[in-house]
């Protein structure tokens, strides 16, 4: 088994508050489409990807503000054909409405991609 695989298992394990609650959303197709949680990609685990649309979703703390790492990881998943959406803990806690609607609305975009 990969490190990686390890790492994501253990993130399953111990999801942040925000995370449990998007991935009830997410999970079972709830937006049409196949999301997995904590999934190892290369050398990141993503906190939520969607194979269909090529579509990865982050969450971010504080921690993440004006991250270059962020900002190299986002350029590797677009290299890969993957589009990147993040969210901060606070918006997943304070407007899950709009960051489903959002999420809902490039599912969509990639439909045909």
């Amino acid at each position: 088994m990969s490190p990686s695989t390890e790492v994501a298992r253990s993130l399953r394990r111990r999801m942040t508050p925000e995370e449990a609650l998007l991935w009830q959303h997410l999970r079972g197709k709830a937006l049409g489409v196949s999301f997995r949680r904590q999934e190892p990609m290369g050398r990141y685990v993503a906190d939520f990807v969607c194979y269909e649309r090529s579509l990865v979703i982050e969450l971010d703390g504080s921690q993440h503000l004006n991250s270059e790492a962020d900002r190299e990881r986002d350029t590797d998943m677009a290299a890969h054909g993957f589009q990147t959406l993040r969210f901060w803990n606070n918006e997943v806690r304070s407007n899950l409405g709009g960051v489903l609607e959002r999420i809902q609305q490039v599912v969509e975009l990639r439909k045909n991609l």
